[in-house]
């Protein structure tokens, strides 16, 4: 399946860019993010501590443990605050 991935904040800043598109054969967002930080040293660090971090498919904030099927879109981020 192809996915449109897209970073904010230092997961951008660590990756390198703000978005990419990617074909994978993730079946959940965990396996998606296995496949990323098997690609190169800059997504191992940008995933290295997921408790830091955020992920939404499709616009909508979900697990890491979600299902992708059917999903176009997923977007990670550190935690926002209010203000």
């Amino acid at each position: 399946m192809t996915l449109n991935l897209l970073y904010f904040a230092w997961v951008r800043e660590r990756i390198g860019e703000p978005r990419e598109t990617v074909e994978t054969t993730a079946e959940t967002v965990m396996d998606l993010v296995r496949e990323l930080k098997a690609r190169a040293p800059r997504y191992e660090l940008a995933f290295s501590d997921l408790a830091s971090l955020r992920v939404a498919l499709d616009q909508e904030l979900a697990e890491f443990d979600a299902p992708l099927a059917g999903v176009r879109e997923v977007a990670f981020f550190p935690p926002m605050t209010g203000g």
